[in-house]
């Protein structure tokens, strides 16, 4: 749902170890952060592929509708559009979109706010919990499916270091 950045466009060469677009390999012991940049968006990509084809499969949704719908479902309870576009990192038109298309099929509903009229907050319809509860799981056994070639301890270790790298970006931010 994101826009991409001019380096991950970049046409690079092909990496034997992995098969995907990278970076051309530094001189030994440099650090490439365009490398890492190209590496993390092509996992990013490969996973993402792959879940929306399962997505679209099993379930016939969106990816996106997906997303919508599990922040609806994450406390508190009945966010507001804004909360939404926040949560999501995408614009107030991209969630007003995917949520009127949500409402049409029933499964979640836009409410008044009590305090405040002018805002609106969403919830889940009953056959938007059970959407819910049934894409979940298999979503999250998909991805368990993805990354079981890769040892649990490196698994670990990737979470230690990503964590680490979004606080690091979060802090340049000010965020």
């Amino acid at each position: 749902m994101g826009d991409r950045t001019q380096a991950s466009r970049l046409k690079a060469s092909k990496r034997p170890d992995d098969g995907h677009d990278a970076a051309p390999v530094p001189p030994s012991g440099e650090l490439s952060e365009t490398r890492i940049w190209l590496r993390l968006l092509a996992c990013c990509n490969l996973v993402e592929a792959e879940l929306r084809s399962r997505m679209r499969e099993d379930f016939g949704s969106t990816l996106a509708r997906f997303d919508v719908l599990t922040q609806v479902a994450r406390p508190p309870q009945g966010p507001t559009m804004s909360e939404l576009s926040t949560r999501l990192m995408v614009t107030k038109g991209n969630i007003t979109d995917v949520i009127g298309r949500l409402e049409g099929e029933a499964l979640v509903e836009r409410r008044r706010d009590p305090v405040d009229a002018r805002v609106q907050r969403v919830y889940l319809t009953s056959a938007g919990r059970r959407a819910v509860a049934r894409m979940v799981p298999a979503h999250n056994q998909w991805l368990a499916g993805l990354m079981q070639g890769v040892d649990r301890g490196d698994l670990a270790a990737l979470d230690e270091l990503l964590g680490r790298f979004r606080s690091a970006l979060r802090a340049q931010r000010g965020s």
